[in-house]
C-alpha cells in the first residue's frame, strides 16, 4: 500500500511532444557527430593518418565534449539556459562544414571540437528538458532521450556509406542542413522550457537533500563514474575500430564493414530504449546489475567468433550493454537531487571523455600489435563490471 501512495505523486502527465523533439534533436546530434567516427576510413585514406592519429581525432571530440559538459551542467544547474540549445547546434553546424572542406589533419581536429563543443552544450541542458517533461517516469524519459542518440549513431554510417563514401568528403557539408533543422526545434524547445521555468517559478526549489550519507554517495558515485568509463572504453573500441576490425580478420569491403557497424549501433539503440522502462518497473539498480554483469560472456567470446557469430555476438553486446547508460544516469541522479545538469555533465561527459582517451590508447596498440589485439583486451574490460556488486540500495521513500 506504501508503494502505491508513493507512487502517485511521482508520475504526472508527461510531455511527450517535448520528449519527442529532444529525442529528435539527439537523434540529429548524434548522426552527425557519428559522422566522425564513420568516415575514418576515408580520412585515413586522404590524409595517410595513422591509428594513432585517427585515435587522437576520436579523442580531440570526445574529450572536448567531457572537459566541458560537467561544467556545463554546473552552470545551468545555477543559471539554467533554455537557448543554450540551438547554440549547440550552431557549434555542430560549423564543425560539419569544416569537415567536408578540411585540408589537414589540423583541421579535421579543429572540427572535431566544435562537434565535441556542440555535444558539451547540447547534452546537459537537454536531459534536463527531459526529465522536466517526464511526468515522474524518469527511466523512460531518460531512455526516450537516449534512444534518439543511439538511433542517431546508427543512422550516421549509413549516411557515410551512401552519401559520403560516394561522393567525396566535400559531400559531409551537405548534411550540414540537418542542423539547420535541428537549430529551429530547439528554439521551440526554448521556449516551452522558459514557459516551463516561469509557469513554476513559485514553487519550492527541490530539495537537495541526499538519501544516503555523503560518504556513501561518494562511494556509489565513483563505482557508477567506474562503470561508465568500462562501458564506453569498450563502446570507442567498437564504435572506432570495428570496421576496421572486420575488414582485416574477415576480408569485407569498406560498405560491408559499415553495414556490420550499422547492426551494432542499432542495437545499441534498441537496448537503450529497453532499459528505461525496466529500470522504472524493477528499479535502475536492477538494470545496471542485467546490463553490466549480463555482457560479460558474450564479448569474452566476441575475438575468436566467425563472422556469423562475431554479427550475433555484436547485436547482444549492444542490446545489453547499452540498457545500462539510462539507469547509471537515473540512479546518479537520485543519489545527487536537484543536480540534474551536473549528474548529466558528468555522465554524458566522462562517457565521451573516457571512450575518446581509451581510443587514443587502443589506437597505439591497434598500430604496434594490431586490430585483432585490441580486441582481444577489450573483451576483458566488461569484468570491471563486478563492482557493482558494491552499489548501495537507496531507500524508496527518498528516491524522488
Amino acid at each position: 500500500m506504501a508503494s502505491v501512495a508513493e507512487s502517485a505523486p511521482r508520475f504526472e502527465k508527461t510531455a511527450m511532444s517535448i520528449l519527442v523533439a529532444v529525442s529528435f534533436c539527439h537523434m540529429l546530434n548524434d548522426i552527425m557527430q557519428s559522422l566522425l567516427a564513420s568516415l575514418y576510413p576515408l580520412f585515413k585514406a586522404n590524409y595517410d593518418l595513422d591509428f594513432v592519429q585517427i585515435g587522437l581525432l576520436t579523442m580531440t571530440f570526445q574529450v572536448t565534449a567531457s572537459l566541458l559538459q560537467p561544467l556545463v551542467g554546473i552552470v545551468t544547474d545555477r543559471w539554467p539556459m533554455p537557448y543554450s540549445l540551438p547554440v549547440g547546434m550552431a557549434s555542430t553546424f560549423c564543425g560539419l562544414i569544416l569537415l567536408g572542406n578540411a585540408g589537414s589533419f589540423e583541421l579535421l581536429l579543429v572540427a572535431a571540437s566544435l562537434i565535441g563543443f556542440g555535444s558539451a552544450v547540447f547534452h546537459p541542458e537537454s536531459s534536463r528538458v527531459a526529465r522536466l517533461a517526464s511526468g515522474g517516469r524518469h527511466g523512460f524519459a531518460q531512455s526516450f532521450f537516449q534512444v534518439g542518440g543511439n538511433a542517431g549513431q546508427a543512422i550516421g554510417p549509413l549516411l557515410a556509406a551512401f552519401i559520403v563514401l560516394p561522393n567525396g568528403q566535400h559531400s559531409v557539408s551537405w548534411l550540414s542542413g540537418i542542423a539547420m533543422v535541428g537549430i529551429v526545434v530547439l528554439s521551440w524547445v526554448g521556449n516551452w522550457y522558459m514557459s516551463h521555468r516561469r509557469k513554476n517559478a513559485s514553487k519550492a526549489a527541490p530539495s537537495r537533500t541526499l538519501p544516503l550519507p555523503q560518504s556513501k554517495v561518494i562511494w556509489a558515485l565513483l563505482i557508477l563514474v567506474l562503470l561508465t568509463a568500462t562501458k564506453n572504453v569498450y563502446m570507442a573500441s567498437v564504435s572506432s575500430y570495428f570496421t576496421f576490425y572486420v575488414i582485416d580478420r574477415f576480408q569485407l569491403d569498406v560498405q560491408q564493414a559499415q553495414l556490420m557497424l550499422f547492426l551494432f549501433l542499432g542495437s545499441v539503440a534498441a537496448g537503450t530504449f529497453l532499459g528505461g522502462p525496466i529500470g522504472d518497473r524493477f528499479g535502475a539498480r536492477f538494470v545496471i546489475w542485467f546490463s553490466i554483469l549480463g555482457v560479460i560472456p558474450f564479448a569474452l567470446l566476441l575475438p575468436y567468433a566467425n563472422l556469423f557469430w562475431t554479427g550475433v555476438l555484436s547485436v547482444v553486446i549492444g542490446l545489453v550493454f547499452a540498457s545500462a547508460f539510462s539507469a547509471i544516469v537515473v540512479f546518479a541522479q537520485e543519489l545527487v537531487p536537484g543536480r540534474v545538469g551536473l549528474i548529466a555533465g558528468v555522465f554524458f561527459g566522462f562517457a565521451f571523455g573516457a571512450g575518446g582517451l581509451g581510443a587514443a590508447l587502443l589506437g597505439g596498440f591497434a598500430d604496434s600489435h594490431g586490430i585483432a589485439f585490441v580486441y582481444r583486451i577489450c573483451s576483458y574490460l566488461p569484468l570491471l563490471g563486478l563492482l557493482t556488486i558494491f552499489l548501495p540500495r537507496i531507500p524508496k521513500h527518498r528516491a524522488v
